[in-house]
């Protein structure tokens, strides 16, 4: 069973690359996925992070809002670091358990985990190959701004927290350019395939 890390820049297509290598048959898990449900009521980090954080983060019906939890971390490199301490550990664990069930299944499968800071944490020295998704600063920035409800502040503010896509292409085992069109990109995706498949199987 061959372990993939997907990561790249902010809004360089990961998740886009992701669902194109899940319907060629790999499992795909979204880190991000799995914090929404850490932090969801009832999850494993959502009473640590409402300790930490005050009510102030909590909507009316309790769940947290996490435009408010981003707005506590945001420039504050110190409250960022606590918070992915928090949230880190199970997510990690909740991808390791669905990897161990994909494998027990698929003895040969290629499981990939797509997360946005997987360099930064030392994530990507847990897997067997790491892709990396890029494009040019401005695509990333035009990209970031599309999603609801950001602001160029917040994403030049995220853009300068995370380690350069140069160098997190300088770690990766594959390249993904997703600067042209999506049939340029899925035509790449597919190459990765079936060098991940030759190796996994």
């Amino acid at each position: 069973m061959l372990r993939v890390g997907l990561t790249g820049g902010l809004a360089t297509g990961k998740s886009f690359v992701g669902q194109v290598l899940a319907d060629l048959g790999c499992l795909w898990i979204q880190a991000d996925q799995l914090g929404h449900r850490v932090l969801a009521p009832g999850g494993e980090a959502y009473q640590a992070v409402v300790d930490y954080f005050g009510s102030g983060i909590l909507r009316e019906d309790g769940s947290i809002d996490r435009n408010k939890l981003a707005e506590e971390v945001f420039d504050r490199p110190e409250r960022l670091a606590v918070l992915n301490s928090l949230v880190h550990p199970p997510v990690i664990r909740m991808e390791e358990e669905l990897i161990r069930e994909f494998a027990a299944r698929e003895p040969a499968g290629i499981a990939v985990v797509e997360a946005a800071i997987l360099i930064e944490t030392g994530s990507h020295k847990r897997f067997d190959r790491l892709i990396v998704t890029r494009c040019s600063e401005q695509q990333q920035i035009e990209r970031a701004l599309r999603r609801p409800g950001a602001t160029l502040e917040q994403v030049m503010a995220r853009l300068r927290r995370q380690i350069s896509v140069e160098e997190k292409a300088r770690l990766a085992d594959y390249v993904i350019d997703t600067s042209g069109s999506k049939e340029e990109t899925i035509a790449q995706v597919k190459k990765v395939y079936e060098s991940l498949r030759r190796i996994a199987s």
